[in-house]
Protein backbone atom coordinates (compact mmCIF):
# COMPACT_ATOMS: atom_id res chain seq x y z
CA UNK A 1 0.00 0.00 0.00
CA UNK A 2 1.28 3.87 -0.68
CA UNK A 3 0.01 7.18 -0.48
CA UNK A 4 -0.25 9.12 -3.71
CA UNK A 5 0.68 12.74 -4.39
CA UNK A 6 0.21 15.19 -6.94
CA UNK A 7 1.78 18.36 -6.69
CA UNK A 8 1.36 21.32 -9.10
CA UNK A 9 1.02 18.97 -12.19
CA UNK A 10 -0.06 19.73 -15.39
CA UNK A 11 -0.92 18.27 -18.87
CA UNK A 12 -0.20 20.41 -21.89
CA UNK A 13 -0.62 19.10 -25.61
CA UNK A 14 0.61 20.21 -28.89
CA UNK A 15 -0.72 23.68 -29.73
CA UNK A 16 -0.85 25.06 -26.14
CA UNK A 17 -3.62 22.74 -24.86
CA UNK A 18 -4.24 22.37 -21.52
CA UNK A 19 -6.00 18.98 -20.32
CA UNK A 20 -5.01 19.47 -16.65
CA UNK A 21 -3.77 22.25 -14.96
CA UNK A 22 -1.87 22.94 -11.12
CA UNK A 23 -3.69 19.67 -9.97
CA UNK A 24 -2.63 19.05 -6.37
CA UNK A 25 -3.99 16.31 -4.22
CA UNK A 26 -2.59 13.75 -1.22
CA UNK A 27 -4.65 10.55 -1.68
CA UNK A 28 -3.80 8.12 1.76
CA UNK A 29 -2.87 5.43 2.18
CA UNK A 30 -5.87 2.76 1.82
CA UNK A 31 -7.83 5.44 0.80
CA UNK A 32 -10.66 4.88 -2.32
CA UNK A 33 -10.74 8.43 -3.90
CA UNK A 34 -12.98 9.08 -7.31
CA UNK A 35 -12.12 11.34 -10.08
CA UNK A 36 -15.37 12.59 -11.45
CA UNK A 37 -16.60 14.90 -13.92
CA UNK A 38 -18.15 15.32 -17.36
CA UNK A 39 -16.09 14.00 -20.78
CA UNK A 40 -12.93 15.89 -21.69
CA UNK A 41 -12.76 17.26 -17.73
CA UNK A 42 -8.85 15.69 -17.60
CA UNK A 43 -9.77 12.78 -15.15
CA UNK A 44 -8.51 10.15 -17.24
CA UNK A 45 -5.42 11.67 -18.02
CA UNK A 46 -4.46 12.37 -14.57
CA UNK A 47 -4.85 9.11 -14.06
CA UNK A 48 -2.84 7.75 -17.27
CA UNK A 49 -0.10 10.34 -15.68
CA UNK A 50 -0.48 8.47 -12.37
CA UNK A 51 0.38 5.37 -14.24
CA UNK A 52 2.91 6.95 -16.11
CA UNK A 53 1.22 6.31 -19.49
CA UNK A 54 1.11 9.74 -20.38
CA UNK A 55 3.83 12.01 -19.42
CA UNK A 56 3.56 14.86 -17.17
CA UNK A 57 3.92 18.69 -18.21
CA UNK A 58 4.67 19.97 -14.99
CA UNK A 59 4.97 19.23 -11.32
CA UNK A 60 5.84 15.86 -9.22
CA UNK A 61 4.05 12.91 -8.78
CA UNK A 62 5.06 10.41 -5.81
CA UNK A 63 4.03 7.11 -5.23
CA UNK A 64 4.86 6.56 -1.72
CA UNK A 65 8.00 8.29 -0.74
CA UNK A 66 9.22 7.96 -4.37
CA UNK A 67 9.00 10.60 -7.38
CA UNK A 68 8.00 8.24 -10.12
CA UNK A 69 7.77 11.22 -12.76
CA UNK A 70 10.62 9.40 -14.93
CA UNK A 71 9.69 5.96 -13.56
CA UNK A 72 8.40 3.78 -16.52
CA UNK A 73 4.89 2.09 -16.04
CA UNK A 74 5.99 -1.14 -15.15
CA UNK A 75 8.15 -0.32 -12.32
CA UNK A 76 5.32 1.98 -10.34
CA UNK A 77 3.61 -0.76 -8.56
CA UNK A 78 0.60 -0.14 -9.48
CA UNK A 79 -2.05 -2.01 -11.61
CA UNK A 80 -4.69 -0.69 -13.83
CA UNK A 81 -8.50 -1.81 -15.00
CA UNK A 82 -9.63 -0.44 -17.89
CA UNK A 83 -12.83 0.25 -19.53
CA UNK A 84 -12.27 -2.06 -22.39
CA UNK A 85 -11.03 -5.13 -20.02
CA UNK A 86 -7.80 -6.28 -22.27
CA UNK A 87 -7.59 -9.68 -22.12
CA UNK A 88 -6.31 -11.95 -24.62
CA UNK A 89 -8.51 -13.72 -26.45
CA UNK A 90 -6.88 -16.96 -27.07
CA UNK A 91 -6.12 -17.49 -23.18
CA UNK A 92 -7.98 -19.60 -20.44
CA UNK A 93 -8.92 -16.54 -17.38
CA UNK A 94 -6.49 -17.95 -15.51
CA UNK A 95 -3.76 -17.69 -17.86
CA UNK A 96 -4.85 -14.14 -18.14
CA UNK A 97 -4.67 -13.56 -14.76
CA UNK A 98 -1.26 -15.23 -14.58
CA UNK A 99 0.54 -13.98 -17.45
CA UNK A 100 1.98 -10.94 -15.73
CA UNK A 101 3.05 -12.50 -13.18
CA UNK A 102 4.88 -14.91 -15.88
CA UNK A 103 6.39 -11.81 -16.85
CA UNK A 104 7.90 -11.12 -13.75
CA UNK A 105 9.47 -14.55 -13.38
CA UNK A 106 7.23 -15.24 -10.48
CA UNK A 107 7.55 -18.71 -9.24
CA UNK A 108 4.82 -21.12 -10.86
CA UNK A 109 3.80 -22.13 -7.34
CA UNK A 110 3.21 -18.13 -6.11
CA UNK A 111 1.90 -17.89 -9.48
CA UNK A 112 -0.71 -20.67 -8.76
CA UNK A 113 -1.61 -19.94 -5.58
CA UNK A 114 -2.37 -15.74 -5.85
CA UNK A 115 -4.70 -16.94 -8.79
CA UNK A 116 -6.41 -19.05 -6.63
CA UNK A 117 -6.83 -16.08 -4.00
CA UNK A 118 -8.00 -13.69 -6.04
CA UNK A 119 -10.19 -16.16 -8.01
CA UNK A 120 -11.66 -17.05 -4.89
CA UNK A 121 -12.15 -13.18 -3.69
CA UNK A 122 -13.92 -12.31 -6.84
CA UNK A 123 -16.03 -15.71 -7.15
CA UNK A 124 -14.74 -16.65 -10.35
CA UNK A 125 -13.22 -19.99 -9.55
CA UNK A 126 -15.17 -21.88 -12.09
CA UNK A 127 -14.11 -20.07 -14.99
CA UNK A 128 -10.92 -20.37 -14.67
CA UNK A 129 -10.50 -23.11 -17.68
CA UNK A 130 -12.67 -20.51 -19.82
CA UNK A 131 -11.55 -18.09 -22.45
CA UNK A 132 -12.98 -14.43 -22.81
CA UNK A 133 -15.39 -15.62 -25.65
CA UNK A 134 -17.46 -17.99 -23.36
CA UNK A 135 -18.14 -15.03 -20.53
CA UNK A 136 -20.44 -12.37 -19.76
CA UNK A 137 -19.34 -8.58 -19.80
CA UNK A 138 -19.43 -8.81 -15.69
CA UNK A 139 -17.50 -11.72 -15.53
CA UNK A 140 -14.86 -9.93 -18.08
CA UNK A 141 -14.45 -6.96 -15.87
CA UNK A 142 -14.04 -9.43 -12.64
CA UNK A 143 -11.38 -11.34 -14.71
CA UNK A 144 -9.48 -7.86 -15.44
CA UNK A 145 -9.84 -6.68 -12.26
CA UNK A 146 -8.27 -10.18 -10.63
CA UNK A 147 -5.59 -9.81 -12.92
CA UNK A 148 -4.87 -6.76 -11.14
CA UNK A 149 -5.18 -8.25 -8.16
CA UNK A 150 -2.41 -10.98 -8.29
CA UNK A 151 0.07 -8.33 -8.47
CA UNK A 152 -0.60 -6.72 -5.19
CA UNK A 153 0.13 -3.75 -6.28
CA UNK A 154 0.75 -0.93 -3.80
CA UNK A 155 -2.44 1.35 -6.43
CA UNK A 156 -5.20 0.51 -8.05
CA UNK A 157 -5.64 2.33 -10.55
CA UNK A 158 -10.04 2.02 -12.19
CA UNK A 159 -10.14 3.90 -15.60
CA UNK A 160 -13.95 4.12 -16.24
CA UNK A 161 -14.30 0.11 -15.83
CA UNK A 162 -17.85 -0.47 -15.60
CA UNK A 163 -18.83 1.83 -18.76
CA UNK A 164 -19.67 -0.96 -20.68
CA UNK A 165 -22.08 -3.07 -18.42
CA UNK A 166 -25.69 -2.71 -18.30
CA UNK A 167 -27.27 -0.85 -15.57
CA UNK A 168 -27.85 -4.11 -13.38
CA UNK A 169 -24.24 -5.59 -13.39
CA UNK A 170 -22.99 -1.85 -13.23
CA UNK A 171 -24.54 -1.89 -9.77
CA UNK A 172 -23.39 -5.20 -9.28
CA UNK A 173 -20.00 -4.39 -10.04
CA UNK A 174 -19.72 -1.26 -7.97
CA UNK A 175 -21.00 -2.71 -5.24
CA UNK A 176 -18.06 -5.88 -5.58
CA UNK A 177 -15.52 -3.22 -6.15
CA UNK A 178 -16.32 -1.25 -3.07
CA UNK A 179 -15.94 -4.64 -1.28
CA UNK A 180 -12.83 -5.58 -3.01
CA UNK A 181 -11.49 -2.44 -1.27
CA UNK A 182 -12.74 -3.24 1.97
CA UNK A 183 -11.06 -6.58 1.80
CA UNK A 184 -7.42 -5.99 0.63
CA UNK A 185 -7.28 -1.95 2.23
CA UNK A 186 -5.27 -1.03 -0.56
CA UNK A 187 -4.97 2.54 -2.00
CA UNK A 188 -7.41 2.91 -4.76
CA UNK A 189 -7.80 5.66 -7.72
CA UNK A 190 -11.14 5.26 -9.82
CA UNK A 191 -12.27 7.83 -12.70
CA UNK A 192 -15.77 7.38 -13.68
CA UNK A 193 -18.64 10.20 -15.50
CA UNK A 194 -21.25 8.48 -13.44
CA UNK A 195 -21.99 10.51 -10.23
CA UNK A 196 -24.29 8.16 -8.86
CA UNK A 197 -20.75 5.60 -9.05
CA UNK A 198 -18.93 8.09 -7.57
CA UNK A 199 -20.75 8.91 -4.54
CA UNK A 200 -21.79 5.28 -3.78
CA UNK A 201 -18.18 4.39 -4.13
CA UNK A 202 -15.40 7.09 -3.19
CA UNK A 203 -14.59 8.02 0.40
CA UNK A 204 -13.28 10.96 -1.12
CA UNK A 205 -14.30 12.67 -4.44
CA UNK A 206 -12.38 14.70 -6.07
CA UNK A 207 -14.46 16.91 -9.03
CA UNK A 208 -13.09 18.00 -12.13
CA UNK A 209 -14.42 20.77 -14.36
CA UNK A 210 -12.04 21.86 -17.77
CA UNK A 211 -8.92 20.38 -16.35
CA UNK A 212 -9.26 22.01 -12.96
CA UNK A 213 -10.30 20.58 -9.57
CA UNK A 214 -13.49 22.19 -8.68
CA UNK A 215 -14.11 20.46 -5.52
CA UNK A 216 -12.54 18.03 -3.34
CA UNK A 217 -14.63 16.22 -0.02
CA UNK A 218 -16.54 13.38 1.40
CA UNK A 219 -19.56 12.41 -0.98
CA UNK A 220 -22.04 13.87 1.57
CA UNK A 221 -20.27 16.93 2.27
CA UNK A 222 -20.08 17.44 -2.25
CA UNK A 223 -23.57 17.06 -1.88
CA UNK A 224 -24.87 19.16 1.31
CA UNK A 225 -21.71 21.44 0.53
CA UNK A 226 -20.83 22.28 -2.76
CA UNK A 227 -18.29 25.10 -3.24
CA UNK A 228 -19.52 26.29 -6.82
CA UNK A 229 -22.81 26.28 -8.63
CA UNK A 230 -21.20 23.62 -11.34
CA UNK A 231 -21.04 21.23 -8.55
CA UNK A 232 -24.08 21.51 -7.25
CA UNK A 233 -25.67 21.01 -10.42
CA UNK A 234 -23.20 18.20 -11.20
CA UNK A 235 -23.41 16.07 -8.04
CA UNK A 236 -27.08 14.90 -7.44
CA UNK A 237 -29.60 12.74 -9.21
CA UNK A 238 -31.85 14.49 -10.35
CA UNK A 239 -29.70 17.41 -10.55
CA UNK A 240 -30.18 20.55 -8.52
CA UNK A 241 -32.55 23.35 -9.63
CA UNK A 242 -31.70 26.53 -10.24
CA UNK A 243 -33.55 29.79 -10.47
CA UNK A 244 -32.20 33.45 -11.20
CA UNK A 245 -34.12 36.15 -9.35
CA UNK A 246 -32.50 39.17 -6.98
CA UNK A 247 -32.70 39.96 -3.86
CA UNK A 248 -34.96 42.08 -2.13
CA UNK A 249 -35.63 43.99 1.12
CA UNK A 250 -39.52 43.59 1.54
CA UNK A 251 -41.41 44.47 4.88
CA UNK A 252 -38.22 44.07 6.65
CA UNK A 253 -37.02 41.08 5.69
CA UNK A 254 -35.27 39.73 2.59
CA UNK A 255 -36.52 37.65 0.43
CA UNK A 256 -35.49 35.91 -3.05
CA UNK A 257 -37.86 37.15 -6.22
CA UNK A 258 -37.57 34.90 -9.24
CA UNK A 259 -39.75 33.53 -12.28
CA UNK A 260 -43.33 33.61 -11.91
CA UNK A 261 -43.71 35.78 -9.29
CA UNK A 262 -42.01 33.81 -7.14
CA UNK A 263 -41.09 34.83 -3.30
CA UNK A 264 -39.05 32.73 -1.03
CA UNK A 265 -38.32 34.31 2.77
CA UNK A 266 -34.01 34.11 2.86
CA UNK A 267 -33.26 31.47 5.58
CA UNK A 268 -31.54 32.96 8.37
CA UNK A 269 -29.23 30.99 8.34
CA UNK A 270 -28.08 32.90 4.63
CA UNK A 271 -29.07 36.34 6.50
CA UNK A 272 -25.80 37.78 6.73
CA UNK A 273 -24.10 36.45 3.67
CA UNK A 274 -26.97 38.07 1.56
CA UNK A 275 -27.00 41.17 3.13
CA UNK A 276 -24.74 42.26 0.59
CA UNK A 277 -26.55 41.14 -2.36
CA UNK A 278 -29.85 43.58 -1.85
CA UNK A 279 -30.76 44.36 -5.00
CA UNK A 280 -28.26 42.56 -6.74
CA UNK A 281 -28.97 39.70 -9.08
CA UNK A 282 -27.97 35.42 -7.66
CA UNK A 283 -29.17 31.99 -8.20
CA UNK A 284 -30.86 30.42 -5.84
CA UNK A 285 -30.59 26.39 -5.80
CA UNK A 286 -32.89 23.76 -4.41
CA UNK A 287 -32.48 20.05 -4.92
CA UNK A 288 -35.54 18.41 -6.24
CA UNK A 289 -36.72 16.19 -2.96
CA UNK A 290 -36.47 19.68 -1.08
CA UNK A 291 -39.66 21.07 -3.47
CA UNK A 292 -43.34 19.64 -2.83
CA UNK A 293 -42.05 16.61 -0.41
CA UNK A 294 -43.24 15.85 2.59
CA UNK A 295 -41.19 17.65 5.17
CA UNK A 296 -41.57 20.86 2.94
CA UNK A 297 -45.52 20.46 3.06
CA UNK A 298 -45.97 20.10 6.95
CA UNK A 299 -43.88 23.13 7.70
CA UNK A 300 -45.85 25.50 8.99
CA UNK A 301 -45.90 28.92 7.05
CA UNK A 302 -43.92 26.91 4.45
CA UNK A 303 -42.91 29.70 0.99
CA UNK A 304 -44.70 27.86 -1.92
CA UNK A 305 -43.69 28.26 -5.48
CA UNK A 306 -46.62 28.83 -7.87
CA UNK A 307 -46.22 26.59 -11.42
CA UNK A 308 -47.78 24.06 -13.59
CA UNK A 309 -47.43 20.56 -13.98
CA UNK A 310 -45.84 19.80 -17.67
CA UNK A 311 -44.51 15.76 -16.81
CA UNK A 312 -44.81 13.44 -14.28
CA UNK A 313 -42.27 10.58 -14.27
CA UNK A 314 -43.30 7.59 -11.93
CA UNK A 315 -40.65 5.95 -10.53
CA UNK A 316 -42.19 3.08 -8.06
CA UNK A 317 -41.52 4.66 -4.92
CA UNK A 318 -41.54 8.62 -6.02
CA UNK A 319 -42.09 10.78 -9.07
CA UNK A 320 -40.44 13.10 -10.55
CA UNK A 321 -42.74 16.00 -11.00
CA UNK A 322 -41.53 18.76 -14.14
CA UNK A 323 -43.19 22.14 -13.58
CA UNK A 324 -42.69 25.04 -14.99
CA UNK A 325 -42.39 28.63 -13.53
CA UNK A 326 -42.72 31.25 -16.10
CA UNK A 327 -39.62 30.38 -18.05
CA UNK A 328 -37.98 28.18 -15.90
CA UNK A 329 -38.57 24.50 -15.84
CA UNK A 330 -37.48 22.63 -12.49
CA UNK A 331 -37.71 18.97 -11.33
CA UNK A 332 -39.74 17.75 -7.76
CA UNK A 333 -38.64 14.83 -6.26
CA UNK A 334 -41.54 13.28 -4.15
CA UNK A 335 -43.64 10.49 -2.72
CA UNK A 336 -45.38 8.28 -5.45
CA UNK A 337 -48.43 8.65 -3.54
CA UNK A 338 -48.93 12.28 -4.21
CA UNK A 339 -51.21 12.98 -7.09
CA UNK A 340 -50.53 15.66 -9.74
CA UNK A 341 -52.25 15.97 -12.92
CA UNK A 342 -50.33 17.30 -16.49
CA UNK A 343 -51.39 20.84 -17.18
CA UNK A 344 -52.46 21.55 -13.64
CA UNK A 345 -51.39 25.06 -11.32
CA UNK A 346 -49.86 23.88 -8.28
CA UNK A 347 -48.51 24.81 -5.47
CA UNK A 348 -45.19 23.32 -4.25
CA UNK A 349 -43.84 23.90 -0.60
CA UNK A 350 -40.22 24.55 -0.75
CA UNK A 351 -38.03 23.16 2.30
CA UNK A 352 -36.10 26.57 2.34
CA UNK A 353 -33.64 25.89 5.05
CA UNK A 354 -32.03 23.83 2.63
CA UNK A 355 -31.45 26.66 -0.04
CA UNK A 356 -28.27 27.49 -1.52
CA UNK A 357 -27.33 30.94 -3.10
CA UNK A 358 -24.72 31.63 -6.10
CA UNK A 359 -22.97 34.53 -7.32
CA UNK A 360 -23.80 35.37 -10.80
CA UNK A 361 -20.81 37.03 -11.04
CA UNK A 362 -18.32 34.33 -10.21
CA UNK A 363 -21.33 31.34 -9.63
CA UNK A 364 -19.40 30.52 -6.20
CA UNK A 365 -21.63 29.74 -2.98
CA UNK A 366 -23.02 32.66 -1.24
CA UNK A 367 -22.14 31.58 2.30
CA UNK A 368 -20.81 33.41 5.63
CA UNK A 369 -17.84 34.24 6.36
CA UNK A 370 -17.38 31.80 9.14
CA UNK A 371 -18.93 29.00 7.01
CA UNK A 372 -16.83 29.19 3.85
CA UNK A 373 -14.29 26.30 3.08
CA UNK A 374 -10.42 26.88 3.26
Amino acid sequence: MAKVTLEHVDKIYTGNVKAVSDFNLEIRDGEFVVFVGPSGCGKSTTLRMVAGLEEISGGVIRIGDRVVNDVPPKDRDIAMVFQNYALYPHMTVKENMAFGLKLRKFPAKEIEARVQEAAQILGIGELLERRPKALSGGQRQRVAVGRAIVRKPAVFLFDEPLSNLDAKMRVQMRVEISRLHHQLNTTMIYVTHDQVEAMTMGQRLVVMKDGLIQQVAEPLKLYNNPINRFVAGFIGMPPMNFFEGTIRMANGALQFEGPGGMRLTVPEKDKAALGAYIDKAVTLGLRPEDIGSAVAEQLSGASRIQATVEVIEPMGSESYIYFRAADTTFISRVDAHRKFEVGETAQPAVFIDKAHFFDRQTDRRIEAPACRQR
